[in-house]
């Protein structure tokens, strides 16, 4: 074990870490792969969703302005076929496939499709369908949205607030409040990575309400000036600052020169903000 993390860290000083152009899946039919693990289903299924995160959150990371997530849906259609109750693999898996470019693969309908296989093999689960309607959601279809709310609320054992999410995504869309309101109910989730990922999406609501604030006090000083404000400074001898505006995790906003937008520092954890509840 010492030769191996010594010979590691060797070869992280002296060679150039090299990105992979193009990622292989070999094995992609899941009744192939069935066949294949044996009695060993369960063991593949965890090491295919390991692979999963993997390919995920190497994309994310890399340097590429091109970000492809091509395997994403291949890598947890076999995870979820050698283990059909393998719940963490839909449920986050739908949204590593449904967030938006470049933070996801931008793929709503894989991530429903994946979310319909999960109510075939676990009917019995209200959350697949609220899942579902919550992909609709995010991709600003509203009636469809409401439609599998509708279809989550009349599975037995459903919580009592889906009935009123229903018409509250009916008659409000996409506004800020409703999108808390289905990240905060994530937030019970028995999947741990889950509830991180709400938790995540609720600071950036937070960020978003904040935005929308700084945005309103910046076209109160072009209204009293005639120009944008030029720097936070000069908000601050206005009178509409006490301090420097700053994001939930305490980054610096930074303010568009000569226009006056407001926008959220591409260095802060929280970037890119997400458009599901934003105006």
């Amino acid at each position: 074990m010492a030769g191996v993390v010594g010979l590691q860290g060797y070869r992280e000083r002296h060679f150039r870490t090299v990105e992979v152009d193009e990622q292989i899946l070999y094995v992609r039919a899941p009744s192939v792969m069935m066949r294949l693990a044996l009695s060993f289903k369960d063991v593949f299924a965890d090491l295919y969703w390991i692979r999963a995160i993997q390919h995920y959150g190497t994309t994310r990371l890399s340097s590429s302005q091109d970000k492809h997530y091509e395997l994403l849906y291949p890598l947890l259609d076999l995870a979820t076929s050698l283990d059909p109750r393998f719940s963490i693999a839909y449920r986050f898996g739908a949204l590593f496939l449904s967030e938006g470019a470049p933070g996801g693969a931008n793929r709503p309908d894989q991530a429903v499709a994946l979310l319909q296989k999960a109510m075939a093999a676990n009917p019995e689960r209200w959350e697949y369908p609220y899942d579902i309607g919550f992909v609709y959601y995010r991709n600003r279809e509203y009636s469809k949205a409401a439609e599998w709310f509708r279809k989550a609320a009349n599975v037995p054992g459903g919580p009592s607030w889906l009935s009123p999410l229903i018409a509250v995504t009916m008659t409000q869309g996409g506004d800020l409040r409703t999108s808390r309101f289905l990240w905060q109910n994530l937030l019970s989730s028995e999947e741990r990575w889950v509830r991180t990922a709400a938790e995540r999406r609720l600071t950036q609501l937070d960020a978003i309400e904040q935005i929308q604030q700084l945005q309103f006090l910046t076209s109160q000083y072009q209204r009293r000036y005639g120009n944008p404000p030029p720097t936070w400074d000069a908000m601050i001898k206005a009178g509409l600052l006490r301090d420097l505006p700053k994001d939930p995790t305490g980054v610096e906003y930074v303010l568009g020169q000569g226009s006056g937008t407001v926008t959220i520092d591409g260095a802060s954890s929280l970037a890119p903000l997400p458009t599901e509840g934003a105006p």
